[in-house]
């Protein structure tokens, strides 16, 4: 038996232990990424729990956790019609965004005449507070949904034509002269070279774009119940503060993040799964 078939037999028979290794060790990271953050939650709350106990803090202060959940379940019903309307307005928003920053980037990395003319506009959407802005469009805009979903839609927008823009000038500059050289049509050069250039540039702002657009949701639910509107959690939570329920206001507070932390794990587990095979950002290597 000669040296490379007993090397070839050694690479068979380590093969699958190398394999079942690599796998149980990618349970136990699976595994704390869920408990270790669980456990930290958990500590907290209850060192929160203990420290109003011992301290004898009122609850229009700071509520204990457990009134909390306890007011979270007495009012779920009208909670949770708010919180509804929060995500209806966020992912719709959301959706706008997405339609819009990559039809738009499309365009500016197509032209600079257009870019160079229209971007600025962007930047001044971009860096004008959503807060200044609002009131002049619940003003404008006589259907309160829509005018929050303007509000929304800007605070979302930038960073999806932004990163856009930068992935799809992206594409390696050989390939593209090789795309020319073999006279690609433009569709093949935005199916096969800049939409996979673009991909990771847009899966990183759809990130951003996600908790950008409930954050514009919500500061524009706030100018809206100013005015009078009943909308979504912000609702809930500026009423509440009038009211002074604090535990109810607390709540309410606790749908919003919790609602943040779901955006955020979704278009993370999208990430992974788009780019997951074939991008060093998402491609999980043994240490």
């Amino acid at each position: 038996m000669t040296t490379s078939t007993i090397e070839a037999l050694a690479m068979t028979t380590e093969t699958p232990v190398l394999n079942s290794e690599q796998n149980r060790r990618a349970r136990i990271e699976r595994r704390q990424a869920v408990i270790m953050p669980t456990m930290a939650i958990v500590i907290a709350l209850l060192v929160w729990e203990g420290l109003v106990r011992y301290y004898e803090v009122p609850h229009y202060v700071i509520p204990a956790p457990s009134l909390i959940a306890q007011t979270l379940v007495k009012d779920w019903s009208s909670l949770m019609s708010s919180m509804m309307f929060t995500v209806r307005l966020t992912m719709l928003s959301l959706a706008c965004a997405i339609a819009g920053g990559v039809l738009l980037g499309m365009i500016f990395a197509l032209s600079r005449t257009v870019e160079m003319s229209f971007f600025p506009f962007a930047v001044i959407l971009q860096v004008t507070p959503v807060v200044a802005i609002a009131p002049l469009i619940l003003i404008y805009v006589r259907d309160t949904f829509t005018a929050l979903l303007i509000c929304a839609w800007i605070v979302a927008f930038f960073p999806i034509l932004s990163n856009t823009v930068i992935g799809l000038r992206s594409a390696d500059h050989n390939l593209r002269d090789l795309f020319k050289l073999y006279r690609a049509t433009p569709l093949q050069r935005l199916r096969f070279l800049l939409a996979p250039s673009a991909l990771p540039y847009f899966m990183a702002a759809l990130k951003i774009a996600g908790g950008l657009a409930l954050i514009g949701a919500v500061v524009a639910e706030f100018v809206a119940g100013t005015a009078g509107q009943n909308t979504g959690l912000a609702s809930r939570i500026l009423e509440s503060s009038f009211r002074n329920e604090i535990p109810r206001m607390f709540a309410a507070l606790f749908l919003v993040s919790v609602l943040g932390i779901v955006i955020f794990l979704a278009t993370s587990w999208l990430s992974r799964l788009v780019l997951g095979r074939w991008h060093e950002s998402e491609i999980r290597r043994e240490t």
